[in-house]
C-alpha cells in the first residue's frame, strides 16, 4: 500500500466492508459421585451418612445458572466484527499480520458503522498489536490472520534485526532496544515509529517520521513497540 497506510502522527481511515461471524459457545459440567458407608456398630448413623452423601450428590447435578453464560474469548478469528466483553475480552492481542493483501483492523465505541465511532485503525503488513479498552464496544478485523492473547509483561529473546516491512514489533520481546540502521525506503517512504502502548492513538505516539534514504533511530528500553513499513531491514549499530 502506499503512503495512505504510512502518514505521520495521522491516523489511517480505510473502507472495509467486514462480514459478521457467529460465535457458538457452551459449557459443559461433569457431576459428582456419591461415596460408600461403613459397616458393624454404627451402621444406622452409617447409613443416614450415605443418604446425605446421595442428597448432595443430586444436588451438584443442579443447573448452575452462572456456568451458562458464554464466557467471552481469550484470542478470535481474523475475520469479522466482536462485540468487546462478549465476544472478547478487553486486553492486548497480535496478529502475524495480513492473509491476502492487508490486514484491516478497528477500535469503535458503537455499532453504528459511522466516521464518528472510529476510535482508532490500521493497514497492517507485517505483525501488530493492538490493546482494546474494556470502553470500546466494537472491535472489527479483515484480512488478518487470527488474533492471540500476550501477556501484560514482554518476555522472550529480542531481536537486534527486523525486517524493514515486518510491521510492529514489541520492545524487550521482539526488539532490543538500541540505535538501529535502515537504508531507507523499499517503495514510496519508509515510515517508522515509536509508541508508549498499543491504542493507537495519536497520545500514544512517542515519535515518527517518513524517510526517503537512509534512516537511524534509536529504540528506548522504556519504548513499548516499534513500528516499522516500507523500510529496508534494520540492523542494531548501537
Amino acid at each position: 500500500m502506499g503512503a495512505k497506510g504510512r502518514i505521520a502522527m495521522g491516523v489511517v481511515v480505510s473502507v472495509v466492508v467486514i462480514g459478521a461471524v457467529s460465535a457458538n459457545a457452551g459449557d459443559n459440567g461433569d457431576g459428582g459421585s456419591g461415596g460408600s458407608g461403613g459397616s458393624g456398630k454404627g451402621s444406622a448413623a452409617a447409613a443416614e451418612r450415605d443418604s446425605g452423601k446421595k442428597t448432595d450428590t443430586n444436588a451438584d447435578t443442579k443447573t448452575d445458572t452462572k456456568s451458562d453464560k458464554a464466557e467471552p474469548k481469550a484470542a478470535f478469528e481474523g475475520d469479522g466484527d466482536f462485540e468487546v466483553g462478549t465476544d472478547v475480552k478487553p486486553g492486548t492481542y497480535r496478529t502475524t499480520g495480513n492473509t491476502d493483501g492487508l490486514c484491516y483492523w478497528e477500535r469503535a465505541k458503537d455499532a453504528s458503522g459511522e466516521l464518528d465511532s472510529l476510535l482508532a485503525n490500521d493497514n497492517v503488513s507485517g505483525t501488530s498489536y493492538v490493546t482494546i479498552l474494556a470502553t470500546d464496544k466494537l472491535f472489527k478485523s479483515s484480512g488478518c490472520q487470527d488474533w492471540e492473547a500476550v501477556a501484560a509483561k514482554a518476555s522472550g529473546t529480542p531481536a537486534t534485526r527486523i525486517k524493514g516491512n515486518g510491521g510492529m514489533h514489541r520492545v524487550g520481546s521482539d526488539l532490543a532496544p538500541g540505535t538501529y540502521r535502515s537504508t531507507g525506503n523499499t517503495d514510496d517512504l519508509c515510515y517508522w515509529e515509536r509508541t508508549k502502548d498499543a491504542s493507537h492513538s495519536l497520545d500514544s505516539v512517542i515519535a515518527n517520521h517518513n524517510v526517503s534514504g537512509t534512516a537511524v533511530v534509536t529504540v528506548a528500553a522504556g519504548d513499548a513497540y516499534f513500528k516499522t513499513s516500507g523500510c529496508q531491514d534494520w540492523k542494531r549499530t548501537g
